[in-house]
């Protein structure tokens, strides 16, 4: 799975990414300090299935703390886009090129109103809505599908009338390489109510619904609210988080780096997504001064939002499970409990999981048996976020 960061330069992209991810990147007060595309590992939350019996997971990937299993997911943090990034302006069409392998978009959204459409610092009191970036990125994003569809449209529509019912099969192979998968289109479809067996006669507008409803489907989007805790940030926040259908989370990117850098270097014990933290070390007056005011904004909303924004975007809008595959002794063959922990796709079966383990495995399934409940179950068994399954073979 792969998480695509976009927004227009300066709005705290890099801060979240590495807030995420504890890479080693860049992070500057002015446009574009991202040009190549960043990549790194982030990490789900989720409970940590051995302590419902009394032990502690030995993850291969990921990490443990405090009851709660970190899994990871791939994020791709690519430059700024600005408006006419789908026309080739800055470089836009090499970087939305660059998201065309990712699975959902997190817009971080600068919430502060302190940077313009550019991207360039202005002063505070002016207040920029951001809202104009959210319906910017909007257009920019299904003006990329667009211009896709339309460059071979007139052929293409001619040729999927002749081969009738092919229309699902043919947009998707068109669309190949940005994910789209055959069911999304069905599913557009059916929303937009658009004839598939006429698309020579579809309008430039229902070209533009399609697209549009395409994109939404294939590439599922949510906003972070970033910067919320600049003077204008909460304010702003208010003003937009219900105009929009998307999911929006307020974020504090900063808050969350200091944080786990200080947890990383012992001085406080910190779970991400957490509203609390412990002081673990002495520490001088600025620094406890910095984590006061971080505590601040952890009181009023709940936690930074940055692990709320990554366990939305993977178990809520693209419905992914995490899959414990455990034996009866939860543990393998050099005593490491509960080592691995998959994300599967939403409608996965028993038998999917099987095959995801080992070719070998899913050919010989017999059957799966819960390991919590000793239920055995068989393999159109749809799974469950946190199962963990024995699966027996023949």
């Amino acid at each position: 799975m792969l998480l695509g960061l976009v927004g227009k330069p300066n709005v705290g992209k890099s801060t979240f990414f590495k807030a995420a991810t504890l890479s080693d990147v860049l992070i500057a007060n002015y446009p574009f300090a991202t040009i190549k595309p960043n990549h790194g590992i982030g990490y789900t939350k989720i409970h940590d299935l051995a302590a419902d019996f009394g032990k502690f997971s030995n993850p291969r990937e990921g990490y443990v703390k405090k009851g709660w299993r970190f899994v990871p997911v791939e994020i791709y943090d690519v430059a700024g886009l600005v408006e006419g990034a789908s026309e080739g302006k800055g470089l836009g069409n090499e970087f939305l090129n660059d998201l065309a392998a990712v699975d959902a978009f997190i817009h971080v959204v600068d919430m502060s109103g302190e940077t313009d459409a550019d991207g360039k610092t202005i002063n505070s009191e002016v207040n920029y809505d951001p809202a104009r970036d959210i319906r910017f990125i909007e257009e920019e994003l299904d003006n990329w599908y667009l211009g896709i569809l339309k460059k071979t449209w007139e052929k293409f529509a001619r040729a999927v009338e002749v081969q009738k019912g092919k229309f699902s099969e043919a947009v998707a192979k068109q669309f190949s390489g940005l994910k789209v998968l055959e069911d999304d289109v069905k599913s557009v479809l059916l929303k937009t109510g658009l004839n598939p067996e006429k698309p020579s006669h579809w309008s430039a507008d229902d070209l533009k619904k399609f697209s549009t409803a395409l994109r939404k489907t294939s590439k599922p989007m949510i906003i972070a609210a970033n910067k919320i805790d600049r003077p204008n940030g909460k304010s702003n926040f208010e003003k937009i988080k219900g105009g929009f259908d998307y999911p929006i989370v307020a974020c504090f990117s900063d808050g969350e780096l200091a944080l786990k850098e200080a947890d990383k270097h012992g001085m406080i014990d910190y779970v991400p997504g957490e509203k609390d933290f412990e002081i673990v070390k002495e520490l001088s007056e600025v620094q406890k001064n910095a984590l006061d005011g971080i505590k601040k904004i952890l009181d009023e909303f709940g936690s930074t939002g940055v692990q709320d924004v990554l366990n939305k975007t993977v178990f809520d809008m693209l419905k992914y499970v995490a899959i414990y595959p455990a034996g009866a002794k939860l543990s393998d063959s050099k005593g490491n409990v509960l080592p691995d922990c998959f994300l599967m796709p939403p409608g996965s079966t028993a038998l999917d999981f099987a095959f995801r383990l080992h070719t070998d495995i899913g050919n010989a399934f017999v059957k799966a048996v819960h390991i919590k409940t000793k239920q055995a179950v068989g393999k159109d068994y749809v799974l469950k976020n946190g199962d963990g399954l024995e699966i027996l073979t023949r």
